[in-house]
């Protein structure tokens, strides 16, 4: 069973997500509420995969991924935001993002961008 964390400044967006993955056979062992957070419990937990928001306060999840990527070259981050524009993706797939879903997203769209990991 695949670990993932879940950063979002959106409570209820955690939810939604924590639940659409548990439902499908993935483990959730963490959320941040912030990329700041984001970064201090990829170290501690180190899951397998990271759902990251991009517009969070504190630190943003292009940074939080970037200083992921750092820790670890072969991370699993795949971002999921509302802003879709084509510069925002680009520069996150850059960063090492391993994928990229646009808000408002559908359960099956989600699952299939973790699977492809």
């Amino acid at each position: 069973m695949k670990t993932v964390l879940i950063a979002d400044d959106a409570a209820f967006m955690r939810i939604t997500i924590k639940n659409m993955l548990e439902k499908n056979d993935y483990k959730v062992v963490g959320e941040a509420e912030n990329g700041l957070v984001a970064l201090q419990k990829y170290k501690e937990l180190q899951p397998d995969i990271v759902t990251m928001d991009i517009t969070m306060p504190e630190m943003d999840g292009l940074t939080s991924l970037k200083a992921i990527m750092q820790l670890n070259s072969s991370a699993k981050v795949v971002m999921l935001s509302a802003m879709g524009q084509q510069g925002i993706v680009l520069d996150a797939v850059m960063a090492g993002a391993k994928g990229f879903v646009v808000k408002p997203f559908k359960e099956e769209t989600v699952i299939a961008a973790l699977s492809k990991l």
